[in-house]
C-alpha cells in the first residue's frame, strides 16, 4: 500500500501515471460503442420502436465480433479490456434482449413473462462467468479450444429474438406462452454443456485468386442483411439451431479419435468442459490466469 510519502517520489508517480498507448484504447472504445448500442436498444424497445432496437443489438453483436480481433491485431490487449468486454456482453446480449422481449410481448404473461426474461439474463451472466473461469482449464483436450461450452453470448441474443423476426415477416405473432418457452429454451442452451463449434480452427488466410470473390460475398451478404433483414436473421437463426447437433457430433468424433490414439486413457471420451467447482471458485485468481481480452 502506498503512502502519501511514496507519492512524493517521482519514480512512483511516473509508474502510476504513465501514458497509455492509443492502441490500448481503441479496442475499449469499440466495446463502449457496443454498450451504447445495447443500452439504446433498451430505450428503443421501451418507446415501441422495436425494429430499431433489433438493429441496435445486431450492431452490438458486430462490434463484439471485431473488438477482440482488433485488440490482438494492434496488440492492444489488457485486463481492463477483458473485464469490460465481459460486462458489455452481459448488458448487450443478456439484459437488453430480455427486456426487449418483455416489453414486446412477455409482459402479457405478468410475473411469468418477467421470470422468463429474468432467467434469460441470469443465464447469460452465468454463461459468461463460466467462460471466464474455465478459459485456462488445463484439463481440457487440445481440440476443445475449437468449441464453446453452450451457445455463445452474441448467438444467444440473436437467436432468442426469433419471435420478433417472425412477427416482422407477417408470419403471425407467437402466443406469449410459446415465446416464454422459447426464451427459456435458449437460456438453457446457453448454460448447458453442449459443445458448440466456434469456427476458430477455420483458416483465416484467403488464397489470392479468391480475394475478390470474398469481397463480393461479404458485400452481397451485407446488402442482403440491409435489404431483407428479417429473412436473413430468421433463416440464419433456424440454420444455426439446426446445426447445433453437428457441433456436438464433431466434438464426440474428435474425442473418440483422441481416446483411440491414447490407449492409456482407457478409451473414455472426454466430456465437454464443465463449470468450475466451489473449491476452485474459492481460490483467488492469479494475474497470469486471465486472457488479454475475452471474446
Amino acid at each position: 500500500m502506498q503512502t502519501p510519502y511514496d507519492l512524493r517520489d517521482p519514480d512512483v508517480r511516473r509508474r502510476r501515471f504513465r501514458p497509455i498507448p492509443v492502441r490500448m484504447l481503441v479496442p475499449n472504445v469499440i466495446t463502449l460503442l457496443a454498450i451504447c448500442a445495447g443500452l439504446t436498444a433498451i430505450r428503443l424497445s421501451i418507446e415501441g420502436r422495436m425494429t430499431l432496437a433489433v438493429y441496435a443489438i445486431v450492431f452490438a453483436a458486430a462490434l463484439d465480433g471485431i473488438d477482440g480481433r482488433v485488440a490482438r491485431l494492434i496488440k492492444g490487449q489488457s485486463k481492463f479490456g477483458a473485464e469490460l468486454d465481459s460486462l458489455a456482453d452481459f448488458v448487450n446480449f443478456g439484459v437488453a434482449p430480455g427486456l426487449m422481449l418483455y416489453f414486446w410481448q412477455l409482459h402479457e404473461l405478468g410475473n411469468a413473462g418477467w421470470i422468463a426474461a429474468m432467467v434469460f439474463a441470469i443465464s447469460m451472466c452465468l454463461r459468461l462467468a463460466r467462460f471466464n473461469a474455465t478459459l485456462d482449464d488445463p484439463n481440457k483436450p487440445a481440440f476443445a479450444a475449437n468449441f464453446f461450452t453452450g451457445v455463445p453470448a452474441p448467438a444467444g441474443a440473436i437467436t432468442v429474438m426469433l419471435p420478433i423476426y417472425a412477427a416482422f415477416l407477417d408470419l403471425g405473432r407467437w402466443p406469449a406462452a410459446l415465446t416464454a418457452g422459447y426464451t427459456l429454451l435458449i437460456a438453457f442452451l446457453m448454460v448447458s454443456r453442449l459443445p458448440v463449434f466456434s469456427g476458430k480452427s477455420m483458416r483465416m488466410r484467403v488464397p489470392p485468386e479468391l480475394v475478390l470473390p470474398a469481397f463480393v460475398a461479404v458485400v452481397f451478404f451485407i446488402a442482403l442483411l440491409i435489404s431483407y433483414p428479417w429473412y436473413v436473421l430468421s433463416i440464419g437463426t433456424v440454420l444455426y439451431l439446426l446445426a447445433l447437433p453437428l457441433g456436438y457430433k464433431s466434438y464426440r468424433d474428435q474425442a473418440r479419435a483422441m481416446g483411440g490414439a491414447a490407449p492409456s486413457s482407457g478409451g473414455e471420451v472426454p466430456s465437454p468442459p464443465s463449470a468450475p467447482t466451489m473449491a476452485n471458485l474459492s481460490e483467488p485468481p492469479h494475474d497470469d490466469d486471465r486472457p488479454g481480452r475475452l471474446h
